[in-house]
C-alpha cells in the first residue's frame, strides 16, 4: 500500500480548509423534512440534514437539530411529527422551508405546498411528495462530548405507525428507491445529490 499524503486535523483546534469537511465527508445524508404542529395548531415545516433511519423493528427514525429549533419544541409537546421524502422535483420547494420564520408562518404556504392529512397523527404530510413516514415520539436525546459535557444539538427519535408511498414507485412488489429521485446533503451550504437509477448497483452481502 501507498503511503497517503494526509490531511491530518484535531477538530477542537479546527480544520485549516476553507470550508469544515465533516458534513461533506458524511455524505451523501438523507434530508430528514419535518413537518409538526404545536400545541395552538401552527405547523411547521423544515429540513435537517443529520437524519437517518435507526431500526426495523419496530421502524425507528431520527433527526438532529443543531439548537432548540421548532420542530423538536412542536414533537416533545404533542408527540407526533411526519417525515415527508425530498425529490428533485420538491427541491426548489423544500430549500424554500428551511428559512427562518415566525412560529405563525406557515411554511408550507411559503413554499406553495400542500398540507395533506394524515391517517394517524394530526400533524399534515407534504402532499406533493410521493412518500411520507407518520410518527410517534420515542425519545428526544440532547448529546453530549466525550467529555461529558451536553452540546447544543438534540436527536428526536420517533416511532413510524403509517407509510404513505406513491404506488407509481412500487414494481412487482418492491419500491423503486431511485425512481423517486430523491435529494441528498452532500456538505458546504448548498452542495445536494440526485440518486439516479443509472448510478444504482447491487451487491448481495456473502452471508
Amino acid at each position: 500500500m501507498t503511503e497517503q499524503d494526509l490531511h491530518f486535523y484535531e477538530p477542537k483546534n479546527g480544520h485549516g480548509l476553507k470550508h469544515d469537511p465533516f458534513n461533506a465527508i458524511i455524505a451523501p445524508r438523507p434530508i430528514g423534512w419535518i413537518s409538526s404542529r404545536d400545541k395552538d395548531g401552527h405547523v411547521n415545516l423544515a429540513p435537517y440534514s443529520f437524519f437517518n433511519g435507526f431500526c426495523y423493528t419496530p421502524p425507528i427514525i431520527g433527526f438532529s437539530s443543531t439548537n432548540w429549533k421548532d420542530s423538536v419544541e412542536n414533537i416533545q409537546d404533542t408527540g407526533e411529527f411526519v417525515w415527508n421524502l425530498a425529490t428533485r422535483a420538491l427541491a426548489t420547494q423544500m430549500n424554500a422551508t428551511a428559512a427562518h420564520v415566525a412560529r405563525d408562518i406557515s411554511e408550507f404556504e411559503l413554499a406553495g405546498l400542500t398540507p395533506a392529512p394524515c391517517k394517524l397523527v394530526s400533524v399534515p404530510r407534504v402532499g406533493e411528495s410521493p412518500v411520507a413516514f407518520e410518527c410517534k415520539l420515542t425519545q428526544i436525546v440532547q448529546l453530549q462530548g466525550a467529555d461529558g459535557k451536553k452540546v447544543n444539538a438534540w436527536v428526536t427519535f420517533g416511532e413510524v405507525v403509517a407509510v404513505h408511498i406513491d404506488k407509481s414507485l412500487i414494481k412487482d412488489g418492491v419500491y423503486q428507491t431511485a425512481q423517486a429521485r430523491p435529494i441528498v446533503r452532500a456538505g458546504r451550504r448548498g452542495d445536494y445529490f440526485e440518486i439516479r437509477p443509472e448510478a444504482m448497483f447491487e451487491m448481495v452481502r456473502p452471508d
